[in-house]
């Protein structure tokens, strides 16, 4: 047997851990969009496979039997090449995902089905934003310049983003409610936005923004194609060690 993680997710570090534990044998791989990635107690490979051929190349050379996906649930692209790649190497593949969020007594949510669609629910007066949604699609929201946005970042923007007012705070979860309730109060936040990301690293906003009255503007998670899922770590070591399989084949 021999393990691919796709990480970058606390849940990957925690399936990595795992391995080590066991002494499976793995790899580790990080699809480079952080400057200094976790370390991990596997081998580490940093950047892309080059499509699903790429990906498929690499499964065979280096002998791969089992291809675990936990990246983030916005790494859509990233999940969709390693269904299509297990599949065409012959290899079994799994998913461990996060169960989303789901809205709670007192949430004020907006859920939109994508970033274009939280633009354009943003069309109104200025108001001050937080924007948690990362780096790679910052630029979307310059069609809405009217806001102020504080955009909170594990690491720099590569590129100033192009939004007329904003500020960048560099910060790494798991968050506090403390702490983010003095974030939303000290800089006077009206609305949120932030995609559906699920677990506990990054909820305190959540909560912090029910208690305040916030509204949220909630990207959902992009649909992917029909695939194994399980929801934690002992379910993939059952899945690898050929015990019951988690049995959540589901399109989602």
């Amino acid at each position: 047997m021999k393990v691919l993680i796709l990480g970058g997710t606390t849940e990957a570090s925690a399936l990595a851990g795992a391995l080590a534990e066991r002494s499976i044998a793995a790899l580790f791989s990080y699809a480079g969009r952080v400057a200094a990635p976790k370390p991990q107690p596997l081998p580490i490979r940093v950047g892309g496979f080059g499509g699903v051929a790429g990906l498929i190349a690499f499964l065979i050379e280096q002998r791969i039997t089992h291809l675990v996906d936990v990246t983030h649930p916005f790494a859509e692209q990233m999940s969709r090449h390693a269904v299509a790649a297990a599949q065409q190497a012959g290899i079994r593949c799994l998913a461990l995902t996060r169960p989303p969020w789901v809205p709670q007594i007192g949430d004020r949510w907006q859920q939109v089905a994508s970033v274009q669609a939280a633009v354009d629910a943003l069309a109104g007066p200025a108001e001050q934003i937080l924007l948690a949604i990362g780096r790679q699609q910052l630029a979307a929201f310059a069609a809405q310049p009217q806001h102020h946005y504080l955009l909170r970042l594990v690491d720099p923007p590569e590129v100033p983003p192009p939004l007329p007012h904003h500020r960048v705070i560099l910060d790494r979860g798991p968050f506090t409610l403390d702490g983010d309730l003095a974030l939303l109060r000290e800089h006077g936040i009206e609305r949120l936005v932030c995609k559906n990301a699920g677990g506990t690293g990054a909820v305190a906003k959540l909560t912090a923004a029910r208690q305040l009255g916030l509204p949220v503007v909630m990207i959902e998670r992009p649909a992917l194609p029909q695939r194994q899922e399980a929801h934690s770590v002992e379910e993939v070591l059952s899945w690898l060690c050929h015990a019951s399989a988690p049995d959540t084949e589901r399109g989602v």
